[in-house]
């Protein structure tokens, strides 16, 4: 049994159909560290929920970084969308002349007390800011552009097929069933 710490049951349904193995729910809320490295936070959560499952456990953690912006809001951004919002994320972008930016996500299991029982997984999707558009998703979706279509405007099924969160899990299941 493996234990995705989360409150999101749509990510549990996404990695449900990538690995082959039994995954449940966990709500947790782990102390989530200020770090600029999403892998550190992932990392740093999926020791403490392990502590408190006492079984193996996935955290994901993941950010959109702006490349006009330095990186910004990076890990950060469900801070950003809270307190600006994604229009003023765009505003922010729209007079630079570069929009280039890409969502990173990265997946952390564990299955132990100590430094070597963690593992990360980094997957990352590049496009651009866009003025919003789309109805989907949530975030950052409709003025995040991928091949020519916002996040927002995809169906589910196709946006997770490229999604910095769908590539970390694929990378994840590799090595957990060869585990």
């Amino acid at each position: 049994m493996l234990q995705f710490v989360t409150g999101n049951a749509g990510k549990v349904r996404e990695a449900r159909s990538l690995l082959a193995a039994d995954i449940t729910q966990f709500e947790f809320d782990y102390t989530e560290i200020q770090s600029p490295d999403p892998g550190a936070i992932a990392a740093y959560g999926a020791r403490e929920a392990y502590r408190e499952a006492g079984e193996p456990v996935i955290v994901d953690d993941s950010g959109l970084f702006v490349d006009a912006l330095e990186g910004f809001p990076g890990p950060y951004s469900a801070y950003v969308e809270d307190t600006v919002g994604i229009e003023r994320v765009w505003q922010l972008v729209e007079p630079e002349d570069d929009h280039s930016a890409s969502f990173r996500a990265v997946v952390a299991y564990c299955d132990g007390t100590d430094e070597e029982s963690v593992r990360t997984f980094e997957g990352e999707v590049t496009g651009e800011i866009v003025a919003p558009r789309g109805d989907g998703g949530f975030g950052y979706d409709p003025i995040f552009e991928h091949d020519g279509q916002t996040f927002a405007e995809m169906d589910p099924v196709e946006k997770n097929a490229v999604s910095h969160r769908g590539r970390a899990l694929e990378a994840f299941a590799e090595w957990y069933e060869s585990q």
